[in-house]
Order: structure tokens, then C-alpha cells, then sequence
């Protein structure tokens, strides 16, 4: 006897289910109102449960439908979402996509490889912000975010680890000079600190001593919304600060900040591409996120 199929009938009563009516149904199908009926009758049977109520002008979905139809839903977009990813590869790319971005990892980072996309894909509008906010993506038109450090549980988002990055104590030439170099995190207190605003970059910095990870509050002397206002400022010789090791590369390469406390403050911070959870990933938004990956296996986001 062959076996019969279990999922016979489950996208005919998802579309119905959706729809509302059996005849709105047939009309999208392209079948019979009849045999709406019919496929939805047998998968009741088989199932033993009603899932719809049904009058002659009314269709509505029963306590078990509504359960049922939000298991099945979920597996068939996830199945046409994996049928997209497969079948997008070498896709021209179109429409708008709108990233949301640090300061200075998005500029000196992620813009130009998001050049590089759209000049192979002149179809693809792209939408960038810029900021060192955090952003609510689910409030935000945001298709896709980059986000530095822990990310909060969430039911509605999907989260991609790219790189993990060291972050540095820095100060220019100029201010340890005139202050002096701390050489352990309590000499901190005595020191001008540049931190982050509690919508911005953290206010808190992270060091690891004596095998452990610590959280600890700098003088507050400055504070700042923006990351690259806090660069520029240490750069100026205001103060301390601590950044993801890519804002301040350069300035330390070329001598216009110094490291300081490198045997405590090196713990990485995690940075992740993130986006809201939805039943289909346009091809645009898995595009960049399977590039950014490349990039990061490469190094060229670290």
C-alpha cells in the first residue's frame, strides 16, 4: 500500500486560509471552488479536526485551523525561501535596499564594498544610513543593519555573525604628555575619558583581568553620540577612549593616537549584520550578507 502524502493539501488550505474564501482561493489557484472544497474536506478527515467553519456566505477558520495554519505557513515560507536563496545565484539584483550603518565602519568599511554591488548591479537602489544609533528595525524602514557588540534575544530578527573585532584604549601623543600614561585601569579615574551616550556607542568599556571579563565606567568627562566625533576628539587630545580597533587603525598607524592598557583592553566585540525575520529574504538583502561574509573570511572587515 503506498503511503499517503502528508503534506497533500496543506498549500490548498494555506491559500484558503489566507484568502478567506473558497472562492478567492479557486481564483488563485486556478481550480475549481469544488475542488477547494474537496482538498480541504480530505485533509480534515485525515487530520480529524474541522479547521474551517463554513456557512453560505461565511469562511473562517476554527481554534485548530488557526493553529494548523500557522505551522504550515511557517514551513512553506521557509521552503520558498530556501527555493529563492537557491535560485538567485548570478541574479541581477534590482529595486531599493535600505542598510543602516555605524559611522565609521560603514565609510571606511562597508561602503566600498556596497559600491562595488551596485556597480555590478546598476538595478539596485541603495538607501544608507549613516549613525551610531541604535535603530529598532522592526519600526524602522530598515532592510538590513550592521551592528557592533551582544545583540538583544529577539523572535523577529535573524542576526549573521561577520567578524569579531579588537577594541582599543587609545589617546594622542599630545594628551598622554600633558597627563600621563595609565598603566592599570584604576589609574583610569584619575584621567579625561571620552564616552559613548545611551543610545549611542557604550558608555561602559570592557577590559579582561585576572582571567575575567569586566564592565567598567570611565570618568565621563565628554560624551558623544557619534563615533567619529569621538575619533576626532581623541585625535584633538581631549581624552581617552575606547573604539572597535577599525576607527582608529590608521590614526595609530600613522602615529596620531597611541595605544595604552593593550594587555587588558583587546577583548573583541562581535559585529553582525542583522535583519528583521519575514517569510521571504529578498535577494538583495541575502546578496550583501553572503558578500559581507566573503569579506570577513577574507579579513577585509576586520
Amino acid at each position: 500500500m503506498v503511503e499517503q502524502d502528508s503534506l497533500a493539501g496543506v498549500s490548498v488550505f494555506v491559500v484558503a486560509a489566507r484568502a478567506g474564501s473558497f472562492t478567492l482561493a479557486a481564483e488563485r489557484l486556478g481550480i475549481t471552488k469544488s475542488a477547494v472544497g474537496k482538498t480541504v474536506a480530505r485533509l480534515e478527515a485525515r487530520l480529524g479536526t474541522k479547521l474551517f467553519h463554513r456557512t453560505t456566505r461565511l469562511t473562517r477558520l476554527t481554534a485548530d485551523g488557526e493553529a494548523y495554519l500557522a505551522a504550515c505557513a511557517a514551513a512553506i515560507d521557509e521552503v520558498t525561501a530556501a527555493q529563492s536563496a537557491l535560485s538567485s545565484a548570478g541574479r541581477v539584483l534590482s529595486g531599493r535596499l535600505r542598510i543602516d550603518m555605524p559611522v565609521v565602519f560603514g565609510r571606511h568599511v562597508l561602503l566600498p564594498i556596497l559600491i562595488d554591488i551596485a556597480r555590478v548591479h546598476p538595478g539596485l537602489d541603495l538607501s544608507l544610513t549613516f549613525t551610531d544609533a541604535t535603530s529598532d528595525l522592526l519600526q524602522e524602514d530598515v532592510d538590513l543593519a550592521i551592528r557592533f557588540g551582544a545583540l538583544k534575544d529577539s523572535d523577529h530578527l535573524i542576526a549573521r555573525h561577520l567578524v569579531d573585532q579588537a577594541r582599543v584604549i587609545c589617546a594622542s601623543p599630545s594628551y598622554l604628555a600633558q597627563y600621563g600614561r595609565p598603566e592599570t585601569t584604576a589609574d583610569l579615574r584619575a584621567h579625561r575619558c571620552i564616552v559613548g551616550s545611551p543610545k549611542g556607542p557604550p558608555l561602559a568599556w570592557v577590559v579582561g583581568e585576572d582571567g575575567q571579563l569586566k564592565r567598567i565606567t570611565p570618568p565621563r568627562t565628554h560624551q558623544m553620540s557619534d563615533g567619529e566625533a569621538m575619533v576626532d576628539a581623541t585625535v584633538a587630545g581631549l581624552g581617552l577612549c575606547q573604539v572597535p580597533i577599525s576607527m582608529v587603525r590608521q590614526h595609530l598607524l600613522q602615529g596620531r593616537l597611541e595605544s595604552v592598557l593593550a594587555d587588558v583592553s583587546t577583548i573583541p566585540v562581535e559585529v553582525h549584520a542583522v535583519w528583521p525575520r519575514q517569510a521571504h529574504l529578498s535577494p538583495r538583502v541575502r546578496h550583501v550578507v553572503d558578500r559581507l561574509l566573503v569579506e570577513a573570511a577574507n579579513g577585509r572587515l576586520s
